[in-house]
């Protein structure tokens, strides 16, 4: 694995905690870091002014700080800074070309109080090539990169669909799972057959559902066995649940060290676009989310 982790900074506390999370990442690859700060020239500058040159010079400093702080503390890593002219979206995406992984935080220094993620995570999460992780400020600290949690075991959680299964998303949280020696936990969430429940259904007998749930077991097992037999070392934990995807993972984030959702993109579409399910996991989730891109 030689593509290379890339981070997006900017100097707030969210990027710093992402930089960190991506660096532990790098390590765990043993990949490089890239660390990119966009630093674009204001609108209507066509000629360069002190305060644009000023704030240039500024980005360039932080850069070199937090290239040297990662440095010191992750000795065996070899850190890049970048300085890009683009939009910090467009920067961040032009670097994902050639990335294993794209890492942010999950806001920036700009947006206002209560914003849970800004537009520069969600853009970069829609369109970039490469899985992309959003980091939220409140894990500064936890895992990453192989770290044990102070919480207890490490775990990574996938959402999965047994009957339309995604191989790109399944192969990247078991390949997470293994590097850092973590359990899987695998979530399918499943619903009542349409045409055995109607508004004129009384009730759903205890036989029906766990009739439906046993089917619903069986055909999680029967998809997993392939991986299974790929990722021997990884300790697989299927949870199948009654309940609506989004919600069934948000609830396992709150022990989880690594959520991971897929992506469907569209070869002839110019910007992805992210489904329900994981808009509301990137708004909701306790932890880290890998948001990993898939054809069809």
């Amino acid at each position: 694995m030689s593509h290379p982790v890339v981070a997006g900074i900017d100097g707030s506390a969210h990027s710093s905690v992402a930089a960190d999370w991506a660096a532990r990442e790098a390590t765990l690859r043993g990949v490089e870091l890239r660390l990119v700060h966009a630093s674009p020239p204001l609108p209507g500058t066509a000629v360069p002014l002190p305060a644009v040159d000023g704030l240039r010079h500024m980005g360039e400093r932080m850069l070199e700080r937090t290239v040297a702080d990662l440095g010191d503390r992750y000795p065996h890593l070899e850190v890049r800074g970048e300085q890009a002219d683009d939009p910090p979206a467009s920067a961040l995406l032009a670097a994902a070309r050639t990335a294993g992984l794209l890492v942010v935080g999950t806001r920036g220094t700009g947006g206002f109080d209560g914003l849970t993620v800004g537009s520069v995570a969600l853009r970069t999460a829609m369109a970039a090539p490469c899985p992309v992780v959003l980091v939220p400020r409140q894990h500064a600290g936890a895992f990453g990169g192989g770290m044990p949690s102070a919480r207890g075991a490490t775990q990574v959680v996938v959402g999965f669909d047994a009957h339309h299964p995604v191989s790109e998303t399944v192969d990247f949280a078991f390949s997470a799972a293994e590097a850092r020696g973590a359990g899987l936990r695998v979530v399918q969430a499943w619903a009542f057959p349409a045409d055995s429940v109607s508004p004129r259904t009384l009730a759903v007998t205890e036989e029906d559902r766990a009739t439906w749930e046993d089917q619903e077991v069986f055909q999680l097992s029967d998809a997993l066995r392939a991986w299974q037999e790929k990722y021997p070392r990884v300790t697989v934990r299927p949870d199948v649940v009654l309940l609506h995807p989004a919600e069934a993972l948000l609830s396992t984030s709150r022990s989880a060290e690594l959520l991971v959702v897929g992506r469907r993109t569209d070869p002839q579409a110019v910007e992805g676009r992210l489904g329900f399910i994981a808009h509301g996991v990137l708004h909701h989730a306790r932890c880290p989310v890998a948001v990993v891109p898939h054809v069809g």
